[in-house]
Protein backbone atom coordinates (compact mmCIF):
# COMPACT_ATOMS: atom_id res chain seq x y z
CA UNK A 1 0.00 0.00 0.00
CA UNK A 2 1.47 3.37 -1.00
CA UNK A 3 -1.43 5.65 -0.05
CA UNK A 4 0.19 7.63 2.75
CA UNK A 5 0.89 11.14 4.02
CA UNK A 6 4.15 10.45 5.83
CA UNK A 7 7.13 10.14 3.50
CA UNK A 8 9.60 8.66 5.96
CA UNK A 9 12.02 7.23 6.77
CA UNK A 10 10.77 6.58 10.32
CA UNK A 11 12.88 5.32 13.19
CA UNK A 12 11.14 3.50 16.05
CA UNK A 13 12.93 3.11 19.37
CA UNK A 14 11.34 0.39 21.48
CA UNK A 15 9.71 -2.69 19.96
CA UNK A 16 6.98 -3.50 22.45
CA UNK A 17 3.26 -3.47 21.68
CA UNK A 18 3.04 0.15 20.49
CA UNK A 19 6.36 0.37 18.68
CA UNK A 20 5.83 -2.88 16.79
CA UNK A 21 2.21 -1.98 15.96
CA UNK A 22 3.31 1.39 14.55
CA UNK A 23 6.01 -0.34 12.52
CA UNK A 24 3.61 -2.93 11.12
CA UNK A 25 1.16 -0.25 10.03
CA UNK A 26 3.83 1.94 8.40
CA UNK A 27 5.54 -0.93 6.58
CA UNK A 28 2.13 -1.93 5.18
CA UNK A 29 1.95 1.59 3.71
CA UNK A 30 5.38 1.37 2.09
CA UNK A 31 7.27 3.50 4.62
CA UNK A 32 10.92 2.69 5.32
CA UNK A 33 10.97 1.82 9.03
CA UNK A 34 14.11 1.20 11.07
CA UNK A 35 13.89 -0.37 14.51
CA UNK A 36 16.07 -0.05 17.60
CA UNK A 37 15.72 -1.69 21.00
CA UNK A 38 17.97 -2.28 23.98
CA UNK A 39 16.83 -5.94 23.87
CA UNK A 40 18.35 -7.86 20.93
CA UNK A 41 15.71 -10.59 21.21
CA UNK A 42 12.87 -8.04 21.35
CA UNK A 43 14.28 -6.33 18.27
CA UNK A 44 14.69 -9.60 16.38
CA UNK A 45 11.12 -10.61 17.18
CA UNK A 46 9.68 -7.31 15.88
CA UNK A 47 11.74 -7.68 12.69
CA UNK A 48 10.49 -11.25 12.26
CA UNK A 49 6.92 -9.98 12.53
CA UNK A 50 7.64 -7.52 9.71
CA UNK A 51 7.58 -4.25 11.68
CA UNK A 52 10.72 -2.91 9.98
CA UNK A 53 14.44 -3.48 9.56
CA UNK A 54 17.29 -3.13 12.01
CA UNK A 55 18.56 0.43 12.34
CA UNK A 56 21.79 1.16 10.47
CA UNK A 57 24.62 3.67 10.82
CA UNK A 58 23.60 5.64 7.72
CA UNK A 59 19.95 6.15 8.63
CA UNK A 60 18.54 9.68 8.32
CA UNK A 61 14.99 9.50 9.67
CA UNK A 62 12.39 12.18 9.06
CA UNK A 63 10.56 11.17 12.23
CA UNK A 64 11.63 9.28 15.34
CA UNK A 65 9.01 7.60 17.54
CA UNK A 66 10.20 6.69 21.03
CA UNK A 67 8.16 3.83 22.52
CA UNK A 68 9.84 3.06 25.82
CA UNK A 69 8.66 2.98 29.47
CA UNK A 70 7.80 6.37 31.01
CA UNK A 71 10.72 6.38 33.46
CA UNK A 72 13.30 6.41 30.63
CA UNK A 73 11.32 8.31 27.98
CA UNK A 74 12.98 11.70 28.48
CA UNK A 75 16.50 10.29 28.47
CA UNK A 76 15.93 8.30 25.29
CA UNK A 77 14.24 11.27 23.58
CA UNK A 78 17.21 13.49 24.52
CA UNK A 79 19.63 10.91 23.08
CA UNK A 80 17.65 10.71 19.83
CA UNK A 81 17.47 14.51 19.47
CA UNK A 82 21.24 14.70 19.85
CA UNK A 83 21.98 11.78 17.51
CA UNK A 84 19.67 12.96 14.70
CA UNK A 85 19.78 16.79 14.57
CA UNK A 86 17.44 17.06 11.57
CA UNK A 87 14.69 14.72 12.78
CA UNK A 88 11.43 15.47 14.54
CA UNK A 89 11.09 13.32 17.67
CA UNK A 90 7.92 12.21 19.43
CA UNK A 91 7.16 9.69 22.14
CA UNK A 92 4.03 7.70 22.99
CA UNK A 93 4.26 7.66 26.80
CA UNK A 94 1.06 7.93 28.82
CA UNK A 95 2.22 11.12 30.57
CA UNK A 96 3.46 14.25 28.84
CA UNK A 97 4.31 17.02 31.30
CA UNK A 98 7.05 15.21 33.24
CA UNK A 99 9.07 14.13 30.16
CA UNK A 100 8.94 17.66 28.72
CA UNK A 101 10.06 19.17 32.03
CA UNK A 102 12.96 16.68 32.22
CA UNK A 103 14.00 17.35 28.62
CA UNK A 104 14.16 21.09 29.27
CA UNK A 105 16.25 20.43 32.37
CA UNK A 106 18.60 18.28 30.29
CA UNK A 107 19.03 21.13 27.79
CA UNK A 108 17.57 19.12 24.92
CA UNK A 109 16.45 20.84 21.71
CA UNK A 110 12.71 20.62 22.36
CA UNK A 111 12.00 22.77 19.28
CA UNK A 112 12.14 19.40 17.44
CA UNK A 113 10.16 17.47 20.03
CA UNK A 114 6.46 17.07 20.63
CA UNK A 115 5.01 14.41 22.90
CA UNK A 116 2.10 12.37 21.63
CA UNK A 117 -0.14 9.68 23.03
CA UNK A 118 -2.21 7.17 21.06
CA UNK A 119 -5.18 6.19 23.22
CA UNK A 120 -4.89 2.54 22.27
CA UNK A 121 -3.51 -0.56 23.86
CA UNK A 122 -4.17 -4.12 24.93
CA UNK A 123 -3.92 -6.06 28.18
CA UNK A 124 -1.18 -8.14 26.53
CA UNK A 125 2.18 -6.55 25.79
CA UNK A 126 5.17 -7.08 23.57
CA UNK A 127 5.68 -7.54 19.85
CA UNK A 128 3.72 -10.80 19.91
CA UNK A 129 0.55 -8.82 20.74
CA UNK A 130 1.14 -6.12 18.10
CA UNK A 131 -1.49 -5.31 15.46
CA UNK A 132 -1.28 -3.04 12.44
CA UNK A 133 -4.87 -1.86 13.06
CA UNK A 134 -4.35 -1.12 16.77
CA UNK A 135 -4.83 2.64 16.31
CA UNK A 136 -7.72 2.54 13.86
CA UNK A 137 -10.37 5.06 14.91
CA UNK A 138 -8.61 5.83 18.20
CA UNK A 139 -7.71 9.34 19.46
CA UNK A 140 -4.02 10.28 19.15
CA UNK A 141 -3.08 13.30 21.27
CA UNK A 142 -0.45 15.77 20.09
CA UNK A 143 0.69 17.41 23.32
CA UNK A 144 1.90 20.85 22.32
CA UNK A 145 4.17 23.24 24.17
CA UNK A 146 5.43 26.78 23.57
CA UNK A 147 8.70 25.78 21.87
CA UNK A 148 7.14 24.03 18.88
CA UNK A 149 4.06 24.75 16.79
CA UNK A 150 1.56 22.12 15.72
CA UNK A 151 2.54 23.01 12.14
CA UNK A 152 6.14 22.17 13.03
CA UNK A 153 4.94 18.79 14.28
CA UNK A 154 3.10 18.00 11.04
CA UNK A 155 4.89 14.66 10.63
CA UNK A 156 3.37 13.36 13.88
CA UNK A 157 -0.11 14.34 12.70
CA UNK A 158 0.60 12.58 9.38
CA UNK A 159 1.73 9.50 11.32
CA UNK A 160 -1.53 9.40 13.28
CA UNK A 161 -3.64 9.86 10.15
CA UNK A 162 -1.74 7.19 8.23
CA UNK A 163 -2.39 4.76 11.08
CA UNK A 164 -6.12 5.50 10.99
CA UNK A 165 -6.10 7.47 14.26
CA UNK A 166 -7.80 10.78 15.04
CA UNK A 167 -5.27 13.53 15.91
CA UNK A 168 -6.29 15.77 18.82
CA UNK A 169 -4.31 18.84 19.85
CA UNK A 170 -3.97 19.75 23.53
CA UNK A 171 -1.33 21.06 25.89
CA UNK A 172 0.78 18.74 28.02
CA UNK A 173 -1.04 19.99 31.12
CA UNK A 174 -4.48 19.35 29.64
CA UNK A 175 -3.39 15.92 28.43
CA UNK A 176 -2.22 14.75 31.84
CA UNK A 177 -5.31 16.13 33.58
CA UNK A 178 -7.64 14.51 31.03
CA UNK A 179 -6.03 11.06 31.00
CA UNK A 180 -6.02 11.06 34.80
CA UNK A 181 -9.81 11.21 34.62
CA UNK A 182 -10.53 8.84 31.73
CA UNK A 183 -7.64 6.36 31.98
CA UNK A 184 -5.40 6.50 35.03
CA UNK A 185 -7.95 6.80 37.85
CA UNK A 186 -10.19 4.13 36.22
CA UNK A 187 -7.18 1.79 36.24
CA UNK A 188 -6.87 2.24 40.01
CA UNK A 189 -10.60 1.75 40.57
CA UNK A 190 -10.70 -1.34 38.35
CA UNK A 191 -7.71 -2.85 40.13
CA UNK A 192 -9.24 -2.19 43.56
CA UNK A 193 -12.51 -3.76 42.45
CA UNK A 194 -10.79 -6.85 41.05
CA UNK A 195 -8.59 -7.19 44.13
CA UNK A 196 -11.71 -7.79 46.25
CA UNK A 197 -12.22 -11.01 44.26
CA UNK A 198 -8.94 -12.52 45.44
CA UNK A 199 -10.50 -14.15 48.50
CA UNK A 200 -13.92 -14.73 46.93
CA UNK A 201 -15.35 -18.23 46.99
CA UNK A 202 -15.82 -20.23 43.81
CA UNK A 203 -19.55 -19.98 44.41
CA UNK A 204 -19.32 -16.19 44.35
CA UNK A 205 -17.18 -15.92 41.21
CA UNK A 206 -19.49 -18.38 39.44
CA UNK A 207 -22.19 -15.70 39.68
CA UNK A 208 -20.08 -13.07 37.90
CA UNK A 209 -21.71 -11.58 34.84
CA UNK A 210 -20.64 -9.28 32.06
CA UNK A 211 -20.94 -6.19 34.26
CA UNK A 212 -18.14 -7.35 36.54
CA UNK A 213 -16.05 -8.49 33.58
CA UNK A 214 -16.45 -5.07 31.93
CA UNK A 215 -15.47 -3.14 35.04
CA UNK A 216 -12.43 -5.32 35.83
CA UNK A 217 -11.08 -5.90 32.31
CA UNK A 218 -8.21 -3.42 32.64
CA UNK A 219 -7.25 -4.83 36.03
CA UNK A 220 -5.17 -7.38 34.09
CA UNK A 221 -2.70 -4.62 33.10
CA UNK A 222 1.06 -4.75 33.72
CA UNK A 223 1.86 -3.67 37.32
CA UNK A 224 5.42 -2.50 36.54
CA UNK A 225 4.25 -0.20 33.74
CA UNK A 226 1.42 1.23 35.83
CA UNK A 227 3.70 1.99 38.76
CA UNK A 228 5.55 4.32 36.40
CA UNK A 229 2.43 5.86 34.84
CA UNK A 230 0.66 6.48 38.14
CA UNK A 231 3.79 7.89 39.74
CA UNK A 232 4.42 10.29 36.87
CA UNK A 233 0.86 11.67 36.96
CA UNK A 234 0.25 11.29 40.69
CA UNK A 235 -1.08 14.78 41.59
CA UNK A 236 -3.82 14.74 38.95
CA UNK A 237 -4.83 11.17 39.78
CA UNK A 238 -4.82 11.76 43.52
CA UNK A 239 -7.17 14.72 43.14
CA UNK A 240 -9.70 12.57 41.31
CA UNK A 241 -9.39 9.75 43.84
CA UNK A 242 -10.01 12.20 46.69
CA UNK A 243 -13.31 13.06 44.99
CA UNK A 244 -14.11 9.36 44.58
CA UNK A 245 -13.42 8.86 48.28
CA UNK A 246 -15.83 11.68 49.19
CA UNK A 247 -18.52 10.12 46.99
CA UNK A 248 -17.86 6.69 48.48
CA UNK A 249 -18.10 8.08 52.01
CA UNK A 250 -21.53 9.53 51.22
CA UNK A 251 -22.64 6.16 49.80
CA UNK A 252 -21.41 4.33 52.90
CA UNK A 253 -23.28 6.70 55.20
CA UNK A 254 -26.48 6.09 53.22
CA UNK A 255 -26.03 2.31 53.19
CA UNK A 256 -25.16 2.15 56.88
CA UNK A 257 -28.61 3.60 57.60
CA UNK A 258 -30.68 2.95 54.46
CA UNK A 259 -33.97 3.97 56.11
CA UNK A 260 -32.68 7.26 57.47
CA UNK A 261 -34.05 10.49 56.03
CA UNK A 262 -32.22 11.33 52.82
CA UNK A 263 -30.52 7.93 52.45
CA UNK A 264 -32.66 6.76 49.55
CA UNK A 265 -32.19 10.09 47.81
CA UNK A 266 -28.41 9.86 48.21
CA UNK A 267 -28.37 6.37 46.68
CA UNK A 268 -30.68 7.42 43.84
CA UNK A 269 -28.51 10.44 43.06
CA UNK A 270 -25.41 8.22 43.04
CA UNK A 271 -26.93 5.92 40.42
CA UNK A 272 -28.41 8.83 38.44
CA UNK A 273 -25.02 10.53 38.42
CA UNK A 274 -23.59 7.41 36.82
CA UNK A 275 -26.34 7.51 34.20
CA UNK A 276 -25.47 11.11 33.39
CA UNK A 277 -21.77 10.32 33.13
CA UNK A 278 -22.25 7.34 30.84
CA UNK A 279 -24.43 9.50 28.58
CA UNK A 280 -21.43 11.79 28.05
CA UNK A 281 -19.36 9.04 26.46
CA UNK A 282 -19.27 9.25 22.66
CA UNK A 283 -20.76 6.31 20.83
CA UNK A 284 -20.19 4.94 17.36
CA UNK A 285 -18.23 7.41 15.19
CA UNK A 286 -18.23 9.82 18.16
CA UNK A 287 -21.99 10.30 17.92
CA UNK A 288 -24.16 11.02 20.95
CA UNK A 289 -26.96 8.75 19.72
CA UNK A 290 -28.55 6.31 22.13
CA UNK A 291 -29.29 2.83 20.85
CA UNK A 292 -31.77 0.13 21.80
CA UNK A 293 -30.35 -3.22 22.82
CA UNK A 294 -31.80 -6.65 22.25
CA UNK A 295 -30.30 -9.84 23.63
CA UNK A 296 -30.50 -12.92 21.44
CA UNK A 297 -29.84 -16.45 22.72
CA UNK A 298 -27.31 -18.15 20.44
CA UNK A 299 -26.58 -21.87 20.64
CA UNK A 300 -22.91 -22.56 21.35
CA UNK A 301 -22.14 -24.42 18.15
CA UNK A 302 -20.27 -23.56 14.93
CA UNK A 303 -21.91 -21.11 12.56
CA UNK A 304 -24.75 -19.91 14.80
CA UNK A 305 -23.40 -16.43 15.51
CA UNK A 306 -22.52 -15.96 11.85
CA UNK A 307 -26.06 -17.02 10.91
CA UNK A 308 -27.55 -14.44 13.30
CA UNK A 309 -25.43 -11.62 11.91
CA UNK A 310 -26.20 -12.66 8.34
CA UNK A 311 -29.94 -12.66 8.99
CA UNK A 312 -29.79 -9.22 10.62
CA UNK A 313 -28.08 -7.99 7.46
CA UNK A 314 -30.71 -9.66 5.26
CA UNK A 315 -33.38 -7.76 7.19
CA UNK A 316 -31.70 -4.49 6.21
CA UNK A 317 -30.90 -3.56 9.80
CA UNK A 318 -27.61 -1.84 10.57
CA UNK A 319 -26.03 -3.30 13.70
CA UNK A 320 -24.52 -0.41 15.67
CA UNK A 321 -22.65 -2.56 18.18
CA UNK A 322 -22.27 -6.17 19.30
CA UNK A 323 -21.29 -7.69 22.63
CA UNK A 324 -21.14 -11.42 23.30
CA UNK A 325 -21.48 -12.98 26.74
CA UNK A 326 -21.45 -16.66 27.62
CA UNK A 327 -23.94 -18.11 30.05
CA UNK A 328 -22.07 -20.08 32.75
CA UNK A 329 -23.06 -23.73 32.80
CA UNK A 330 -25.21 -23.49 29.66
CA UNK A 331 -24.36 -24.21 26.06
CA UNK A 332 -25.60 -20.83 24.85
CA UNK A 333 -24.22 -17.38 24.28
CA UNK A 334 -25.99 -14.07 24.80
CA UNK A 335 -25.52 -11.75 21.83
CA UNK A 336 -26.35 -8.17 22.80
CA UNK A 337 -27.18 -6.28 19.62
CA UNK A 338 -27.41 -2.48 19.59
CA UNK A 339 -29.66 -0.91 16.95
CA UNK A 340 -31.47 2.35 16.35
CA UNK A 341 -34.68 2.55 18.43
CA UNK A 342 -36.73 2.99 15.26
CA UNK A 343 -35.92 -0.56 14.07
CA UNK A 344 -35.95 -2.38 17.42
CA UNK A 345 -39.55 -3.62 17.32
CA UNK A 346 -39.32 -4.85 13.73
CA UNK A 347 -36.01 -6.61 14.35
CA UNK A 348 -37.34 -8.42 17.43
CA UNK A 349 -40.44 -9.53 15.54
CA UNK A 350 -38.51 -10.70 12.49
CA UNK A 351 -35.90 -12.60 14.49
CA UNK A 352 -38.56 -14.34 16.58
CA UNK A 353 -40.37 -15.36 13.39
CA UNK A 354 -37.12 -16.98 12.22
CA UNK A 355 -36.86 -19.02 15.41
CA UNK A 356 -34.45 -16.89 17.45
CA UNK A 357 -35.13 -16.52 21.17
CA UNK A 358 -35.01 -12.97 22.49
CA UNK A 359 -33.95 -12.69 26.12
CA UNK A 360 -34.81 -9.05 26.63
CA UNK A 361 -35.34 -5.78 24.78
CA UNK A 362 -34.07 -2.65 26.47
CA UNK A 363 -34.35 0.96 25.30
Amino acid sequence: MTDRRLAGPVRIVGTGLLGTSIGLALVARGVDVSLADISPSGLALAIDYGAGRAAGAGDAPQLIVVCVPPDVTARIVADELAAFPHALVTDVASVKEAPLRELVALGADVSRYIGSHPMAGRERNGAVAARADLFMGRPWVLAGHDRISYAGALAVEQLALDLGALPIEMTVEDHDRNVALVSHAPQVISSLLAARLTDATDAATALAGQGLRDTTRIAASDPELWVQILGANAPAIAGILHSYRDDLDRAIVALDAPRATGARRAIAELIAGGNAGVARLPGKHGQAKHFSRIVVLVDDKPGELARLLTEIGELGVNMEDLRLEHSPGAQIGLAEISVLPSVESRLVSELESRGWKISEALA
